[in-house]
């Protein structure tokens, strides 16, 4: 048996036993799976949109779609990994998630661990990272040491995925990076990440954009993209491309079409929900991305622990991701003997 944190039902963050602790079977592995100590786990979006809106099948539902760990056992197909080796990954929306003691994840998602950062500092980076890798060179198919002084606007600076976009087409592709922030704090904070011009979501971005004399060729929508939609039209460079993460309710593409504008999604669970051809792609970027971390070209985004891995500090961590203010990733390690 194992200590995990998870819901019976969907519920407000407020509301009693909205995470609760309880005791559960070790999960089985499969053959490309590892089994994985969890010493530390962080919180992202998709947590809180899951407990408010999915409910569990049967019994409680585990989120946490973060975590860095030590590999305790091994599946037969497993080719790069052997017990002992120290990991991080983000999982598998479709499979029980990390707030878990132990947990099972499939190897050709899985990074080796940076050596220059905690379990705790490590754990914040996995779910993000891979989704600003695969916004920035599949979606935007940015190429790596692009230096042909194009920009990118990127709307959500100061969250998870922008706190790591902005370092990677900074220090990998040489883009003029626009962020956006709105209060002092998440404007100082994106300008350490790198951005080169910090702009205001919660003013006119046209305004803001054509006072600079800016004309982006990539846009990076991860937050409010409805509210931001035509704004981003007259902003963008004829044949442009946007990608997008967040979830409108309705999103109209037709008023891209004079400019030929190109849209992408990214979700970073579609190769692991579809058992994709190149899922190993991620592991792959993991890895890279933990070399980047290593040698200092990339910086960690972990700005809060909240300690011990309980349901009280779960709560709290969910109560900072819905908050609106959040500041890079909040992060937890290590369960309460």
């Amino acid at each position: 048996m194992m200590k995990a944190i998870g819901y019976t039902k969907t519920a407000e963050i407020h509301e009693t036993q909205a995470l609760s602790l309880f005791e559960t079977d070790m999960p089985e592995i499969g053959a490309y799976d590892v089994l994985v100590k969890v010493h530390a786990i962080s919180v992202n979006p998709v947590d809180t949109k899951l407990r408010r809106r999915v409910a569990p099948e049967n019994g409680h539902k585990i989120l946490g779609y973060d975590a860095s760990g030590i590999i305790e056992q091994v599946g037969e197909n497993v080719k790069n990994f052997k017990v002992g080796d120290e990991v991080f990954y983000a999982g598998d929306i479709t499979r029980a998630g990390t707030n878990a003691e132990y947990h099972a994840v499939d190897s050709r998602i899985v990074g080796k661990k940076p050596q220059t950062l905690s379990f705790a500092e490590t754990a914040a980076m996995p779910l993000t990272s891979i989704t600003a890798w695969e916004l920035l060179f599949d979606s935007l198919k940015v190429k790596e040491g692009t230096e042909d002084g194009e920009s990118i606007l990127i709307i959500g600076g100061a969250g998870g995925v922008g706190s790591i976009l902005i370092q990677l087409a900074k220090q990998l592709t040489g883009l003029n990076v626009i962020a956006t922030a709105s209060r002092s704090d998440t404007i100082e904070w994106v300008k350490e990440m790198g951005a080169d011009h910090v702009i205001n979501h919660r003013e006119s971005l046209v305004d803001q954009l054509k006072a600079l004399d800016i004309t982006p060729k990539y846009v990076a929508a991860l937050t409010g993209t409805a509210g931001h939609f035509d704004a981003i039209i007259e902003l963008i460079k004829p044949r442009g491309h946007v990608a997008i993460i967040d979830d409108p309710d309705i999103l109209d593409i037709n008023a891209g079409k004079p400019k030929s504008v190109s849209f992408s999604w990214e979700f970073m669970f579609t190769r692991s929900m579809f058992e994709t051809d190149d899922i190993e792609e991620q592991s792959k970027l993991l890895n890279r991305v933990s070399a980047l971390l290593d040698d200092g070209t990339l910086k960690g985004t972990a700005t809060k622990n909240l300690g011990a891995i309980t349901a009280k500090n779960l709560i709290q961590a969910h109560e900072i991701q819905e908050s609106g203010r959040a500041i890079g990733k909040t992060v937890l390690e290590g369960f309460e003997a």
